[in-house]
Parts: C-alpha cells; structure tokens; sequence
C-alpha cells in the first residue's frame, strides 16, 4: 500500500530541515523563500520495535518496514491559490497524497528570516490554512458549474454531486475546511477524485526550540511539537548512538519517530506482521479490513484464493517462543473470510 504526506508551510519555518532529518536526503534548505521549487520525495520506515523482537525469535535473512512517502514543496505565501510565489504549481504536487504535514514555526532565530518578519504560529497557521482553503474553492466551483448543466438532464449521480457540491462552495467560502464538514462516507467518496486538500486529515507540526514558550493550540488536527534542527542532529547519527542520545534528552522516543506514527494512524492504518526464516515483515492494511483483504495486500491473487488464516498476537508468539510451540499451546487461531485484522496480529495465510 503506497502511502504518501505532503509537508506545506510558509517559507523559512523549517520544512526542508525537517524533511531532511526525516529521510536522511539532502536537500536544499536555503535561507531565502522558493528554494524548493520541484517537490522533494523521501520514503521513510515506520518505526515498529515489534519487528526486531520477532526478529529475534525467527532469525529471518532480512526485516522489511512497512513505509511512508513524504512529499516536500516549496514555501507558500499569502495569494498562493492565486499563484503568487508559483503556488498552483506547488499545491498540485501534493494533491495526490493521503495527508497534510503542515509545518508551523515557532522558534526564534534573528539568522533566519521569517517571509512576514514577525514570529506568529496561529496567524502563520491561518495563512497557510486559508491558501488550502481558496485552492480547494477554485476546483469545487470549476466542478460545481459543470456538473450544474450535466444535473439539467436529470441525472440523479449528477445531482447528487451538484448538492454535494453546493454545500461544499458554500463551507469552503466561509473559511471551513472540508475535513470539518459532515459529510456521509457515500458523500466523501463521491468527491474523492477532486483531491481536496482540506479533505485530507492534517498533522500540525510546531518547529519549536528550547526557548518556546507553550501555546494554546486547540487546532483542526493532531499538534506535534518537534525542533526539526535537534531532530536533524539525531537523525545524522547511527541507530545505536541515536537511541543513547534520545535516552540522555530524557525521551522514549524522537520526535519524527512520533510524526511518522502519527501520520500512519491519522490515515486509519493498522499493521500486521508475517515472520520466518526468510523474512520478518510488517504489512499496512485500513483499519476494519478482513482476512482476505489483509492477504490480498500481500499478493491480489490471494484475495480470491483465500481459504483461512492462521492469526496470533505478536506478544503470544514472542512468549511461547516460537511457532511451533505456539500451536502445541494452542495459541494460533484459525480465522475465516469475515475476520477483522488487529493491529499486531501475526498471520499466516493459507490460499488455494
């Protein structure tokens, strides 16, 4: 399952420090806005301490993530929908991700250049937010006028979406975004081919440092506070000196470490593991999906070919040692077409 985050933001607010802490890809981070002008594009490993322990019992050749795709594009500034700072052509680049990484800044630096020349989160948030909003507006009334004439006919899946539509135009004019409009599933899957921006679930992410003083964030989204240049520090270092370095900063975990969890569940993931000699694997499915569908993520052939599957809880099959023992336990279950996968089930997929 291909998964990808688009990071926005204004310029200079950390966004390419960031990225670049995240993919360990070096990319340009320049003090002056529109530097990024094509998207940079980093797949990152979700971070799965299951893996490892599960490792450690089947003694697999080879550990396989599941990952995420991060997408970075330039600085955007106020008149962004309107083009200005090339803001069209940026927003088109993450209009087919699954999510929103906005990047907020917070911190002070005099070196640092802010595109407004005040430090300001929640009007900086706004800005960026109203950009979305305004571009998302251009396409719903692009789409609305022409689906107006094709409902003229009678069409009733035209003149669904022109109600849709409607009441879209009208939330959007009012500055709200479409994620906060209640809307049915039937509704959000109608509108699914426009890609919205506003549509898809949004991360926060607070570029802080040490000075910050705490701010009151009651935002449309999950808030992460992260000081993208400390993260940058971590990330240049080995695994090993990373973990003893998290540990002296008192954390249980980095800050991106937390971001790509974050961005994984904001998008309704679960994910389910496979182990044996060959390889130890973790896998992504949508939260609520069956057995099938979990075995189809591994080969589409196997959705139709499904006869049953083997499932343990990974912490189960740790305990007993290992696979064999867990079946002398009676711990593997067997699992037919109507089970709903759990996040951290250990499957084994039997296929005609």
């Amino acid at each position: 399952m291909s998964l990808s985050i688009g990071i926005v933001g204004l310029p200079n607010v950390g966004k390419s420090t960031l990225f670049n802490a995240l993919t360990k890809k070096q990319v340009e981070a320049s003090n002056y806005p529109f530097c990024t002008i094509d998207p940079n594009v980093g797949v990152v490993k979700v971070p799965d301490e299951r893996l490892a322990k599960l490792a450690e019992m089947s003694k697999p050749k080879k550990i396989i993530s599941t990952t995420i795709e991060f997408v970075d594009i330039a600085g955007l500034v106020k008149g962004a929908h309107l083009g200005e700072g090339l803001g069209n052509k940026f927003l088109a680049h993450i209009r087919e991700c699954d999510a929103i990484c906005e990047v907020v800044r917070e911190f002070k630096d005099k070196e640092v250049i802010h595109v407004n020349n005040k430090i300001d989160p929640i009007g900086d948030k706004e800005t960026i937010n109203i950009e979305l909003i305004f571009a998302d507006l251009a396409i719903a009334q692009k789409r609305l006028e022409r689906i107006t004439r094709d409902a003229k006919s009678g069409d009733k899946k035209a003149i669904a979406l022109k109600n849709i539509l409607e009441k879209i135009v009208q939330e959007l004019s009012a500055g709200v975004a479409i994620r906060e409009i209640d809307l049915s599933n039937e509704e959000k899957e109608q509108i699914k081919d426009l890609c919205f921006l506003t549509a898809k679930p949004i991360i926060y992410v607070l570029n802080a440092d040490e000075k910050t003083q705490e701010i009151e964030t009651k935002w449309d989204g999950k808030v992460i506070k992260i000081n993208a240049m400390l993260e940058s520090e971590i990330a240049s270092l080995s695994e090993d000196e990373q973990a003893e370095y998290i540990k002296e900063l008192g954390l249980k975990q980095s800050g991106l470490d937390k971001l790509i969890k974050e961005a994984y569940e904001s998008l309704g993931l679960i994910t389910f593991l496979t182990t044996g000699p060959d390889e130890t694997r973790a896998w992504t499915v949508k939260q609520g999906a069956k057995a099938p569908q979990g075995a189809g993520v591994i080969h589409t052939d196997f959705v139709k070919g499904f006869i049953r599957a083997e499932v343990i809880n990974w912490q189960k099959l740790i305990k007993a040692g290992s696979e064999a023992k867990a079946r002398e336990l009676g711990l593997i279950r067997t699992e037919g077409k109507d089970y709903v996968i759990q996040d951290g089930d250990v499957c084994n997929f039997l296929v005609a």
